[in-house]
């Protein structure tokens, strides 16, 4: 396999993109299925992907070209913002966005300047303190809004405390007011086993924000003491608003997010798309594409379930998560996009049960593409691909290149 190289990056680079795009009549669909790459649950054995049945997919790659491709750099784990943000074409080590504004943002909130948000996890604490469930079960949506409802009465003198329900587990903390640093140490140990990390500060400005987290935390504490399963909560992501250049300026593109997760459209409005609101199913954002085909030329489809199963440790339910999304591909390509990319923004593998750091599969689909012949969309086919193993933010310069959207560099 092949390994990334600087050039390939330099070329993939937004400012020097810029310079080259050009318009056309052509559509681009980026497929994102989140959490895709995996491992086998036995030496020799089949990941999560290769045991799906996938007959569309398959057709696609065996139709495209293929690769893996590595989110961050070799090594290294990334969450779900960077992740996107390298297939958007940004690069994740310098435009990393806290999981809190994008969540935030995904939700509608607004953030200003020097607010801080910050993405919680309501898990279940054992009777020694230990972190037993960091999703708490996974939790009704349901019961996260009575859970939120009642951290909405903390409050921490000289600050503006808002709790906002995200889903399912997940909650949005907003503070407002003078002199918050968001250089404060995350409390999720993101392990069971261990005790809420304390929310300390990493340079002496954060000094403030560190006194109005441990506030906040204690007072949750007291207030979820009693519940079941959920009675405690996890921070992380501290962030204010994002500052990014979006895709419409960059590239002159016309783009769409179709995401059924707040934080997914955190990341796309911060990335300059129009997010198509009330999404709750595939089969809600198969028929969403259709309506947007004809006002948008880029369309980000985003689907949870692989990631969910996968950190579940549920391997056959990822598999089966794969399978119902692959169902979707037919109503994709029956629009006659000009572009089709499929991937993931990082791989989780159900025998590890988080993110990883594993290359993840990728197919590049349309007219111009040169065939590499892939037997199928899985991990060793797609290993074995024309474009071997390279950097996850060089899929926006393929995607334009293909759909005739970049012209020519130099005389």
């Amino acid at each position: 396999m092949s390994t990334p190289t600087s050039p390939h990056t330099l070329a993939s680079t937004p400012t020097f993109l810029q310079k080259l795009a050009r318009p056309a009549d052509t559509k681009l669909v980026l497929l994102v299925l989140d959490g895709l790459g995996g491992l086998p649950r036995e030496a020799g054995g089949r990941t999560e992907l290769e045991t799906a049945r996938t007959p569309n997919l398959d057709r696609l790659a065996a139709e495209g070209q293929t690769g893996l491709s590595m989110p961050v750099g070799a090594g290294v784990t990334p969450g779900s913002g960077p992740g996107h943000l390298a297939l958007f074409g940004y690069d994740p080590a310098a435009t990393d966005i806290g999981r809190g504004a994008l969540s935030a943002l995904g939700l509608g909130l607004a953030l200003g300047p020097g607010d801080l948000a910050a993405r919680l996890n309501f898990c279940t604490l054992d009777e020694h303190g230990r972190v037993a469930d960091r999703r708490a079960g996974r939790i009704a949506t349901s019961v996260n809004r009575a859970l939120v409802e009642r951290l909405n009465g903390i409050q921490v003198p000289g600050m503006r405390i808002e709790f906002t329900t995200e889903s399912q587990h997940r909650a949005v903390m907003i503070v407002r007011g003078p002199g918050l640093d968001a250089a404060v140490r995350e409390t999720d140990p993101q392990a069971t086993g261990a005790p809420p990390i304390d929310p300390e500060p990493l340079r002496p400005q954060a000094a403030r924000t560190s006194e109005v987290l441990r506030a906040v935390l204690a007072a949750a504490r007291g207030l979820l003491r009693s519940q079941s399963p959920a009675n405690f909560v996890l921070m992380r992501g501290y962030a204010g608003p994002p500052q990014l250049e979006g895709l419409d300026d960059l590239y002159g593109l016309r783009p769409a997010c179709l995401a059924t997760y707040p934080m997914y459209k955190g990341l796309a409005r911060a990335a300059g798309m129009e997010v198509v609101e009330g999404l709750e199913s595939p089969d809600d954002q198969t028929r969403a594409l259709a309506d947007l085909w004809a006002d948008h030329d880029f369309f980000f489809v985003h689907h949870k379930a692989p990631d969910a199963r996968g950190e579940d440790g549920d391997f056959e339910g990822k598999a089966a998560a794969i399978e119902a999304m692959d169902a979707h591909v037919p109503a994709i390509r029956a629009l006659a996009p000009d572009v089709v990319a499929a991937t993931g923004d990082h791989s989780t593998p159900a025998v590890l049960r988080q993110h990883s750091w594993h290359p993840v599969p990728f197919l590049l689909w349309g007219a111009a593409v040169l065939r590499d012949g892939a037997p199928a969309f899985g991990e060793r086919a797609c290993g074995a691909g024309a474009l071997g193993v390279f950097p996850a933010r060089s899929i926006m310069a393929l995607m334009l290149a293909h759909g005739g959207r970049l012209a020519k560099f130099g005389a």
